[in-house]
């Protein structure tokens, strides 16, 4: 769940060896905080509904119809639902589709991937992000066992700078 923070720092780091001062390097994180997307979908509403983000009913027509919902970071911080796909294939794919939406310089950005128990789709969202897009590097790193436990197993998130959070 902080890995935009980490890319926010990974970002630093690299502008600091670029040569920027403290100030101009406080500046520069104070003027790009907000532009690092977060953007996440979960494979199991039943985890959503344990940590009491969605009701019971909710739920189970959800889960019965495979849809699985698409949440971003708000700029003040909290985790928010701002559309559904059915189908896990689907939901991955809106993501990749995000990043090409709201993406800057995609050919130029290192992107970081989180997941939970879900390596191999990882890897298939990285390789897909570098064909379609260009995008020069992608990290993929695990999803902690607390959000893991809200979030569930299949969980994937994803981080990158773009024209807004």
């Amino acid at each position: 769940a902080s890995l935009g923070q980490g890319l926010l720092l990974y970002l630093a780091v690299q502008k600091k060896r670029e040569g920027l001062s403290a100030e101009e390097l406080v500046q520069w994180v104070e003027e790009n905080k907000l532009h690092i997307d977060h953007w996440f979908t979960v494979d199991d509403l039943n985890f959503l509904k344990r940590g009491g983000r969605v009701s019971a009913a909710t739920a189970l027509v959800g889960t019965m119809l495979s849809i699985k919902p698409i949440m971003h970071t708000s700029d003040e911080g909290k985790l928010t639902v701002v559309g559904k796909a059915r189908g896990r294939k689907s939901s991955l794919n809106t993501l990749i589709d995000t990043v090409g939406r709201l993406g800057i310089n995609l050919q130029d950005q290192v992107m970081f991937i989180c997941q939970a128990d879900c390596q191999a789709e990882a890897e298939t969202v990285a390789a897909q992000l570098k064909q379609r897009y260009g995008v020069k590097e992608v990290y993929i790193n695990y999803i902690g066992p607390v959000i893991g436990s809200h979030t569930g197993p299949n969980t994937m998130g994803l981080f990158f700078v773009g024209t807004e959070r």
